[in-house]
């Protein structure tokens, strides 16, 4: 594919988009490619953009593996001209551009590749020209490139922003005409569970009761956290879900649970390792407070933490039993020891939300000797929320992107289906119906209840 679209005149387009799954190998995949086409004299270096610093370190592991020499570029002169290639951060080519451009003219003759890692936060919109930077960015910058790849496990964005490197088709549907972001390829996340190249995920859903009446009033009114259907109702439970006021509260019973899960993960894959996502750093503070007075080592990474990098790089080498943190363990966090996840956050996006539960699907080349097809199951924690639980139903398809906004009729739709529910007028403590019950949900295979 890639050698076909070094032609752009018989194909059509120099730019190719890669979409599969964490743990597919993309990675690797396009180092791959891009050694054979060097040693076919078809490209000579490669450049690469990363959303996040910590990213390009992993770049410049996979290439040491193949006898490649990635270097950072940091500003000029700081890379050498002999390596096979750059490594640069989206934001850190936007802030020198100019120079990064000036030194990128010394490669003769435009023979290399530019890489856009994670390529679905290259929004561009041509009506707002001084909208998102980093994709301006990477255009301006991989102008002069011969063969533009863009490799991303999220085939989907909240707004209506398309990628820069990526085909779009005319698709209908109810009637209505729309684009659709085409990629060249597509490995779904079930492909590679059945292949057992990943592993697949089991989901504990947390469910309770969430109050909503101010202290003091004699009738309670209270929500069940997983039927309820109202979105603003919605979201205020799953705040209040993921606090840990006492020792009854959702959030708390959802640790306790997942820590009991990683003991027994712990019997047969002694190094394995929890990760906590939480809200903002107080409550990843409070989290890791409370793990460190059940015994647990606990790594606590956040951007505001100036060694949160380096911690976060040697979390995969170290024994800290679990890692929490906010929103520094999505795309591209490689740490296959991970088996267990704790979703404490208020974020609720699709995309946030399979980001944060599939680091826990890779597994390294010791377990996948040791281990069966298809692989032992990671484990998912997460208040039952009902988009997380839709979420769950189907994080192992692919879902494309088309750029239209939603309807007014699917948003009153999505948000009509509560009515007006009042929950029981009784003391919480007094409500004994099993609502406290945990959730379980295996995939690709969906339980009976889930498939409506």
């Amino acid at each position: 594919m890639l050698r076909r679209r070094l032609d752009p005149v018989a194909s059509g387009s120099r730019d190719v988009l890669i979409h599969a799954g964490p743990g597919a190998g993309k990675t690797l995949g396009a180092l791959l490619a891009f050694q054979a086409m060097q040693g076919e004299e078809r490209l000579r270096r490669v450049l690469v953009f990363c959303h996040r610093t910590s990213i390009l370190e992993q770049w410049q592991r996979a290439a040491q593996r193949l006898g490649l020499r990635l270097e950072p570029w940091n500003g000029p002169g700081s890379a050498p001209l002999e390596a096979d290639g750059w490594l640069v951060s989206y934001q850190g080519a936007g802030r020198q551009a100019e120079a990064l451009k000036a030194e990128l003219a010394l490669w003769s003759e435009g023979a290399y590749l530019a890489i856009a890692d994670e390529a679905h936060h290259l929004g561009v919109e041509p009506e707002e020209p001084d909208g998102p930077v980093w994709g301006r960015t990477f255009l301006g910058l991989s102008q002069s490139a011969r063969l533009r790849l863009g490799l991303t496990g999220t085939p989907f964005r909240a707004d209506n922003l398309a990628f820069c490197a990526a085909r779009k088709v005319q698709v209908e549907e109810a009637g209505e005409r729309m684009e659709q972001i085409q990629p060249d390829l597509s490995v779904e996340p079930r492909e590679l569970i059945a292949a057992g190249d990943v592993r697949p995920l089991e989901f504990r859903f947390q469910d309770g009761w969430v109050e909503h009446s101010q202290e003091g009033q004699p009738d309670r009114e209270v929500s069940p956290l997983s039927s309820e259907q109202r979105e603003s109702w919605r979201a205020r439970n799953l705040r209040r879900a993921i606090r840990l006021a006492d020792s009854s509260s959702i959030a708390l019973q959802l640790l306790l649970r997942a820590r009991t899960q990683l003991e027994r993960v712990r019997q047969h894959h002694p190094r394995a390792a929890g990760l906590v996502i939480a809200r903002d750093i107080d409550h990843a503070r409070t989290i890791t407070t409370l793990l460190e007075e059940q015994g647990d080592r606990v790594d606590l990474v956040h951007s505001q933490d100036p060694s949160a990098s380096d911690r976060l790089n040697g979390f995969e080498r170290g024994t800290a039993d679990w890692l929490v943190s906010i929103d520094m363990c999505a795309e591209g966090f490689d740490a296959p020891r991970l088996r267990v996840v704790a979703y404490l956050t208020t974020v609720a996006t699709r995309s946030r939300f399979i980001q944060g539960i599939t680091r826990a699907v890779r597994l390294c080349g010791e377990r996948a000797s040791q281990e069966a097809i298809p692989r032992d199951p990671s484990f998912v924690f997460a208040p039952a929320d009902p988009l997380l639980m839709q979420y769950a139903r189907n994080w192992s398809l692919s879902e494309p992107y088309r750029i239209a906004a939603p309807t007014q009729s699917d948003a009153s739709e999505e948000c009509a289906t509560g009515g007006a529910w009042r929950g029981p007028s009784l003391p919480l403590e007094a409500v004994g119906d099993g609502a406290g019950a945990v959730i379980r949900m295996r995939t690709p295979e969906l339980p009976k209840f889930l498939q409506r």
